[in-house]
């Protein structure tokens, strides 16, 4: 079982010609509505990618509620423990440009009420996968990664977004998946020493004896273990939408691992994934089903 911890939004999403500086006004294409947050992103890319997959968070008691969980229901995951909040549902406000490139402002609405008391609803059991992000509050996330250790279950905390209190969380997750910028972030609050980043890398390793993994976007991911370092190309791609990229990569991630791959084969399934959800518009709806993945794989 994969069970997700984490946010549910609402993406609100306009196509424009380039982003805007600050205090510019620049002319839109297009404006659509999907389902988002990393924690539901996520816990949709498991379940695509054929896992049992739960999700724990909540959303608020108004109309963008039914819409935020639609893609999650229609696919299978289990929703038993999502709560309603007095707050309103969590949004994203996400501008993208023409070459795919975007910006995101998130408001987490009933996100902030996902609170250590909830992660009980996980009913976690040895074995199970917990996936974690930092969209609900810091306190909620130690909660869930101390609960996964007592419960004998594997905890991968996904860093984004960066937030400075977290890097203590780090060393307590068995798997930490980070982007390049925030892994560099994390490094310099860490205070790990190295001249590069594969030596940053190691040396949370040696520190740690955690598993690091950084998304490189286009260069694919690279991963540091106890048992050695490991790399993994990205597919070329011309990329539509880089929104929820990283969660498909996340979710796939930890079902290739509960599926029981290698760590190296659970990279290349994950980074397939990753790179044909730039594909199409939108996070959620970008998705792809493992058959595909499996296709473009072979």
């Amino acid at each position: 079982m994969i069970v997700i911890i984490g946010s549910i939004n609402l993406d609100l999403i306009a196509t424009v010609h380039r982003l805007p500086k600050p205090g510019e006004t620049v002319p839109g294409d297009t404006f659509v509505t999907a389902p988002g947050g990393k924690g539901a992103n996520q816990a949709l890319a498991a379940r695509r990618a054929g896992a049992r997959t739960r999700i724990v968070g909540a959303v608020g008691n108004d109309p963008f509620a039914g819409e935020a969980l639609e893609l999650l229901e229609t696919a299978g995951v289990d929703l038993s423990a999502v709560h309603r909040a007095e707050s309103a549902t969590g949004t994203a406000h996400i501008l993208v440009d023409r070459e795919g490139e975007n910006t995101i402002a998130v408001v987490p609405g009933a996100n902030a009420d996902v609170l250590p008391g909830h992660v009980a609803q996980a009913a976690l059991a040895a074995g199970d996968h917990v996936l974690l992000q930092l969209e609900i509050p810091i306190e909620t996330v130690a909660a869930s990664i101390e609960e996964a250790r007592r419960a004998e279950a594997i905890s991968v905390l996904n860093t984004a977004p960066y937030r400075p209190e977290a890097a203590s969380l780090l060393a307590d997750a068995d798997y930490v998946v980070a982007n390049e910028t925030e892994f560099d972030l994390y490094a310099d609050a860490l205070g790990l020493e190295g001249a590069d980043r594969r030596a940053r890398m190691e040396a949370f390793v040696a520190k740690t004896g955690r598993i690091v993994i950084v998304t490189l976007g286009g260069e694919g991911a690279w991963a540091a273990t106890p048992d050695g370092f490991v790399t993994c190309p990205s597919m070329k791609i011309t990329p539509v939408d880089t929104v929820g990229a990283g969660d498909t990569f996340c979710g796939y991630l930890a079902a290739g691992l509960a599926e029981g791959l290698k760590l190296e084969a659970a990279l290349r399934q994950a980074a397939a994934a990753g790179a044909l959800a730039c594909l199409k518009p939108g996070a959620q709806p970008a998705i792809p089903l493992r058959k595909d993945v499996d296709a473009a794989l072979a």
